[in-house]
């Protein structure tokens, strides 16, 4: 088994936005952004398992922190973290390794802050969890958390 660094290494030069592995080995990975990967994540795998669960990601934002608690994940690397989302992990005891931290997660027009971040601030995992499902369920099918 590669190390940890040597696997990040894989995955930042992948096409995939977010790697899930359970013991060294990956067991999902996406190349949708934003939070879909992992709401499809928690929608396929049971989240009871047993094993190290390490994420990683290019983005986190409180939203992906949330999601990412939900999901028992042990630890996380990724190139881009709000520092919101820094405090949520700290504060869930999931340590992580980001290349740059941010003050916010951006909107994709670059305008503001990603509504997935603003959204997410004071929610539990389990709460925002719930209200991401049934936004995404609102959407008709649209893939709009990408």
């Amino acid at each position: 088994m590669k190390g940890r660094n040597a696997l990040y290494e894989s995955f930042i030069q992948s096409e995939d936005t977010v790697w899930f592995l359970r013991d060294g080995e990956r067991v999902f990975r996406s190349q949708k952004k934003g939070i879909a990967p992992l709401l499809e994540y928690l929608e396929l795998f049971d989240i009871h398992d047993e094993g190290e669960l390490i994420v990683f990601d290019r983005v986190v934002g409180n939203a992906a922190a949330l999601l990412m608690k939900l999901a028992r994940c042990k630890e996380v690397y990724a190139a881009l973290a709000s520092e919101l989302a820094v405090e949520t992990l700290k504060g869930f005891d999931i340590p992580g390794s980001f290349q740059k931290i941010v003050p916010h997660i951006i909107n994709r027009k670059g305008t503001g802050m990603c509504p997935f971040e603003r959204l997410s601030i004071g929610k539990s995992p389990a709460d925002f969890y719930n209200l991401a499902k049934n936004k995404q369920k609102s959407l008709n099918g649209q893939d709009n958390f990408s």
